[in-house]
């Protein structure tokens, strides 16, 4: 009588249990085998006759069901850079049980080392020079999906550590808004609620980690506090697009924190009894008019690819300021900011421009009368990628602002000139800028000069 090979029992067993398996033939016997080992040649995979049969159509989404679950974190749409494919903002994690839910969790830090000079237009104040080593950026950002409309999104953040003479600093809190994503079903209508940004200047909503300067420019970050504290005091916001032709936020929230209110001269608030009887309010409307050249996404970088063309305005409000001034006087303002933007890119050239106008800004804390009047300023900012050298682009800006319109004396003027090296996007790149600030004669009569080497690490 004829006798099967033991191998070809156990493949018989272990096919009423398996859908596939993986069959080996030993070159010198011809029996068959489920484990590798010598002198056996792998033959290939084999399917059950059960799962042969199942429809083809219930295999993809069970595979698109895994693929959904796993964990991601690299960019297939990315180019390849020098270091490989960019990463996406944070990993995405999802259980198998409920897809829809999710934690998406990701680090930022930028690093900087600067030689920082001072030059004084007064000839009997001495210059000075500084060696300075610090982390610009330092977080962990975490985000936790509860189903597909909404969704909790935070970071913890410690900015500036070892800045100058402030040491090691804190971790604060910085975005903590929880967010309720097409409701119904249109890209029309979305909420955020608590600490997220309102959207007071393009540059300052542009995440940090695609900004091409790390620095913002001085205009846009007396804006971000102008209104509310940090642009994302708690606050409730709508916002949406219609086919990514028209953008619109509306906000109303917290206003202005007293740690962050500056006068024309640059002093912060030295008064007393600071008070804000109502909330901010406002929006923004941002509109791509050209076909085909429509805004997807707020950044500043783009590395060579795509084109787009947009305009807004914004008019913001921060009413009821009250405080009591050095001189006893009792203060009243309404903050009112106008912010003009406009942002074009067409393949490896990108350029951005902002106009800024300040109502109700206070000349001098320390005087013994209280002047308001306004403050106006903005900016233009450019980059041109190269692809073909490994993704090097330089860049430009130049600001000008205003402080106090209605004298002399008190104009900020900045030049900058660098160049970045995208080594994987924006998850890692770094950077060589030099920089020239002129305070005029009221904000502080000097020259300030910085050349940066920073790096950034983010996905």
């Amino acid at each position: 009588m004829r006798k099967f090979p033991l191998s070809l029992a156990l493949l018989t067993v272990s096919s009423l249990f398996a859908t596939t398996i993986t069959l080996y033939k030993d070159i010198k016997t011809g029996a068959l085998y489920t484990t590798p080992g010598k002198d056996r040649v792998r033959l290939g995979e084999f399917v059950s006759k059960e799962e042969a049969e199942k429809p083809l159509k219930s295999g993809f989404k069970e595979e698109l069901k895994i693929k959904k679950i796993l964990p991601r974190v690299i960019d297939e749409n990315s180019p390849d850079f020098l270091l490989g494919k960019a990463t996406k903002p944070n990993m995405i994690i999802r259980p198998f049980d409920n897809p829809d839910m999710y934690l998406k969790l990701g680090v930022r830090v930028q690093g900087t080392f600067e030689k920082r000079d001072i030059d004084y237009k007064d000839a009997t104040k001495m210059d000075k020079d500084y060696w300075d080593a610090y982390l610009r950026r330092v977080r962990f950002e975490v985000t936790a999906g509860f189903s597909k409309h909404v969704s909790f999104t935070m970071d913890i953040r410690n900015d500036k550590a070892n800045y100058q003479d402030k040491g090691e600093q804190e971790f604060n809190v910085g975005d903590a808004y929880l967010k309720i994503k097409k409701p119904f079903g249109s890209s029309l209508v979305n909420f955020k609620l608590y600490r997220a940004k309102i959207d007071v200047s393009r540059t300052e909503t542009v995440k940090s980690a695609y900004v091409i300067h790390y620095d913002r420019p001085h205009v846009a970050d007396e804006a971000a506090q102008y209104i509310t504290h940090n642009r994302r005091g708690t606050n409730v916001q709508a916002y949406g697009d219609w086919e990514k032709k028209i953008h619109y936020q509306t906000a109303t929230g917290d206003g202005i924190y007293s740690g962050k209110f500056h006068d024309a001269k640059g002093h912060k608030f030295t008064g007393s009894d600071f008070l804000q009887k109502s909330y901010f309010y406002g929006a923004k409307v941002v509109l791509s008019p050209f076909d085909g050249w429509e805004e997807k996404k707020r950044t500043e970088t783009y590395f060579g690819r795509g084109k787009h063309f947009e305009v807004g305005a914004a008019y913001w409000v921060s009413p009821d300021i009250e405080y009591l001034s050095v001189a006893n006087e009792r203060v009243h303002l309404d903050h009112k900011l106008l912010n003009l933007e406009m942002s074009a890119h067409y393949k490896s050239a990108f350029i951005q421009a902002e106009y800024f106008k300040f109502d109700d800004m206070v000349k001098d804390f320390t005087a013994p009368k209280t002047e308001i009047g306004t403050s106006s300023g903005w900016y233009v900012t450019g980059e041109y990628v190269l692809p073909q050298f490994y993704y090097i682009a330089p860049f430009a800006r130049y600001e000008k602002w205003d402080r106090w319109d209605d004298e002399s004396g008190y104009n900020l003027t900045s030049r900058i000139f660098g160049i970045n090296w995208y080594l994987r996007g924006n998850s890692t790149k770094v950077g060589l800028s030099y920089q020239k600030d002129s305070y005029d004669v009221n904000i502080g009569n000097y020259d300030e000069k910085r050349i940066k080497l920073t790096t950034q690490w983010f996905f």
